[in-house]
């Protein structure tokens, strides 16, 4: 009577793994890349590689490491960084820093909406149409 208990906990137990890691296994097959190239809107232009992600603003610069993907509704979170710029010569004790940033968004199509987060500022919206090259105002 005590290894057919013993049976049936260990059952329970393999049971209880094998559906957790069916459930991962499911998770990470909805996951999708985001598909390489260029894609552009007002104000924003990111080029997306196989691994990481440049992002050009009108004045400021970003970047995105890591797997760049999708769930299976297209929407995203990713973490990166972000770089101001401004217009004019550039002081020699000018010193820029990367500011660690998140952008979300989804992907429906050919559309892509990202949402930049920077700290506690507000975030800001962008518009972006996959292999359009974003319309970009230089700081001056």
């Amino acid at each position: 009577m005590r290894s057919l208990m013993f049976s049936k906990q260990s059952t329970v137990v393999f049971v209880v793994i094998l559906l957790a890691v069916c459930s991962v296994i499911a998770r990470t097959q909805k996951m999708q890349r985001i598909h390489a190239g260029t894609w552009g809107g007002q104000h924003i232009q990111i080029i997306v590689g196989a691994k990481s992600a440049t992002i050009e603003y009108d004045c400021a610069t970003g970047t995105i490491q890591g797997p760049l993907v999708v769930d299976s509704e297209g929407n995203f979170k990713l973490r990166g960084t972000h770089r101001m710029q401004r217009g004019g010569p550039v002081r020699a004790d000018d010193t820029q820093r990367d500011q660690p940033v998140t952008y979300t968004g989804s992907i429906k199509a050919n559309t892509m909406t990202l949402n930049l987060k920077i700290g506690d500022s507000d975030v800001e919206t962008f518009t972006l149409e996959k292999g359009k090259e974003g319309e970009l105002v230089r700081c001056k």
